[in-house]
């Protein structure tokens, strides 16, 4: 596979997951959404390391360095790596890990606003 269909794929990957968490969600079950939400995060986040670094980084460990590393030199790549840090904080550490969803309408809402994060992903993995 060519390495711009890959990054195509696992962004279609993050958008399916997205969805997997809006259906989720409107099941009642916040704290999985949140943890489905929080995987298109990650998946969109390799995708864009993918396509800005030629590598795939596979881990959580790898990919938060190799975000980091990007929004060195790339103002706009810092704001998502704000955007990717609040997500892992809030939706996978606090509310799927500890059970901790509160403020509740705002887990809900970064749940819905992932789409803002892919979006915004895959904007900046063609600049």
């Amino acid at each position: 596979m060519q390495e711009t269909d890959r990054v195509a794929a696992i962004f279609a990957d993050a958008w399916g997951l997205y969805a997997e968490a809006i259906e989720i969600l409107e099941l009642g079950k916040q704290r999985i959404a949140a943890e489905v939400a929080w995987g298109a995060t990650k998946r969109a986040t390799d995708a864009l390391i993918l396509a800005r670094l030629s590598q795939e980084p596979g881990v959580v460990g790898r990919t938060s360095g190799a975000l980091r590393s990007l929004s060195r030199s790339d103002g706009a790549v810092a704001l998502l790596l704000d955007g990717y840090n609040s997500r892992a904080r809030y939706l996978h550490g606090a509310c799927f890990y500890l059970g901790d969803c509160s403020p509740e309408n705002e887990r809900v809402q970064d749940i819905r606003e992932t789409a803002d994060y892919i979006r915004e992903a895959e904007r900046l993995a063609v600049n």
